[in-house]
């Protein structure tokens, strides 16, 4: 049939060294499937049109072996009439002979249709057989289809991955993690700079403050007034 010859070319382009220069395969195999389901509603056509001949076959061998029957014992009653006296003998012998001329033209009648029967039957296993065949190709195919479609998709997040991963450029990541690098070194180094200053510069207000204690002064010179207002003397 054509669509084996099609799934065929499927296969064989799947696994053809030139594939990336052929149709996408997901759409071939989408075409083939349709194809394939296509063929299989032409098979259920003319499998109906095949059985319904092999049905009429039937009947017609059945009507004509009734006919051949009935001619058969008509033949019977007319000779068994002239047997008893109730018909002529020349008649019911010429009257029984054409009974019997009819018997023999149903009988081959009977026999063209058991054949043709036969025929149809014969046809109507072999396109039941194809049907089966096109319906187990089809699942297998639409099966096939999806997982090619996984493929694909997990290909191409892959491939655009790996492609993001090569237009990265390890040196510069490199060089520009180094200058981070240095410039946190560098902010560090400032920070503990103006934390030594501020220290240094606390230290020195505290010298400066015990070096010259002003509150003692002070508390000299208000003592020193307040004797002289009173008219104390110091001794």
């Amino acid at each position: 049939m054509n669509i084996f010859k099609r799934l065929f070319k499927i296969g064989e382009a799947e696994t053809h060294a030139a594939i990336d220069k052929m149709e996408d395969p997901i759409k071939l195999t989408e075409q083939g499937i349709r194809d394939m389901k296509k063929d299989l509603d032409k098979s259920l056509e003319s499998l109906a049109q095949v059985k319904a001949l092999a049905i009429r076959a039937k009947n017609d061998t059945e009507e004509y072996a009734a006919k051949a029957n009935d001619y058969q014992q008509k033949a019977m009653l007319i000779l068994k009439k002239a047997q008893n006296g109730d018909m002529d003998a020349a008649n019911a012998d010429r009257l029984a002979r054409e009974a019997l001329i009819k018997k023999e033209e149903a009988s081959g009648q009977q026999t063209r249709s058991q054949e043709e029967s036969e025929k149809f039957n014969e046809s109507v296993s072999q396109l039941d057989k194809n049907i089966q065949e096109i319906k187990q190709n089809i699942s297998k195919w639409e099966n096939e289809l999806k997982t090619l479609k996984a493929r694909v998709k997990v290909s191409n997040a892959t491939k655009n991955l790996n492609k993001q991963m090569a237009q990265i450029d390890g040196s510069s990541t490199v060089s520009m993690l180094e200058r981070m690098k240095d410039k946190v070194n560098q902010e560090e180094a400032l920070a503990e700079a103006y934390g030594d200053i501020a220290n240094s510069s606390k230290s020195i207000d505290e010298e400066l403050d015990k070096a010259v204690d002003t509150s003692k002064a002070s508390a000299d010179d208000d003592l020193a007034k307040l004797k002289e207002q009173l008219g104390m003397q110091d001794s």
